[in-house]
């Protein structure tokens, strides 16, 4: 049996001063990172998720509910869809991009990114240039990976990754606590793994995360 933990979401877009930025997200950013240095030895993985929209529809508005629609975020190939900087990528293994022509809320309807495009968080030099924090200019952007992106036939989903590394056991972390890291941990009970959240290590978008807390747990997650 193997150990794997998720990482959600730690995304430039979701942090203060992003599109879409959740409180606290940076500090977490960093209390992440510690947690992996720490405590990446009780792992046999660690991977990572991102928002990578392309054209999800109705998922962006410019009159958003932020229920079901929202502000645009995390475009693809955007300084907002990286990972944070304060986010070590040293221990991360694979990365899964969810979201690209639909919304995506959990890390389950990602596919694997590829081994030469791994995101750090900081875009480098030569990269596609984007202006601001966000993905509010960045129709070039969306351009280029729409004409380019196509999803092979054989195209590597989180839990045909997990099952091919033998997991069975998944700890989440990561943002939104209410939205992201909540529907991955509900989606990993399902497919038969056992979840754990630490709700130490997610921040909300809501103030009052208990009706999150209590359907992780109803479902099946461990929230400690």
């Amino acid at each position: 049996m193997s150990r794997a933990l998720i990482i959600v979401d730690v995304q430039n877009d979701f942090c203060e001063g992003g599109a879409l930025a959740v409180p606290g997200g940076a500090s977490l950013a960093g209390e992440i990172s510690e947690y992996v240095d720490a405590h990446h030895g009780q792992f046999d993985h660690v991977v990572a998720t991102q928002d990578w929209h392309i054209d999800p529809g109705a998922h962006f508005s410019e009159e958003p509910d932020l229920v079901d629609s929202w502000p645009r975020h995390c475009v693809a190939g955007t300084r907002g869809a990286e990972l944070h900087p304060d986010l070590d990528p040293e221990h991360i293994q694979a990365y899964f991009r969810k979201g690209q022509f639909a919304a995506a809320y959990s890390g389950f309807e990602g596919l694997l990114a590829p081994e030469d495009d791994v995101p750090t968080g900081d875009r480098q030099p030569g990269a596609m240039p984007v202006t601001g924090a966000g993905a509010g200019d960045s129709e070039d952007a969306v351009s280029s990976f729409a004409g380019d992106f196509a999803v092979s036939d054989d195209a590597i989903g989180l839990d045909d990754w997990l099952q091919s590394h033998d997991v069975e056991d998944i700890v989440v972390v990561g943002i939104a606590t209410d939205y992201c890291v909540k529907a991955t941990a509900l989606d990993a009970v399902q497919a038969g793994y056992s979840v754990t959240v630490l709700r130490g290590l997610t921040v909300g978008i809501a103030e009052d995360l208990d009706d999150a807390v209590a359907e992780m747990e109803l479902g099946g997650v461990d929230v400690l």
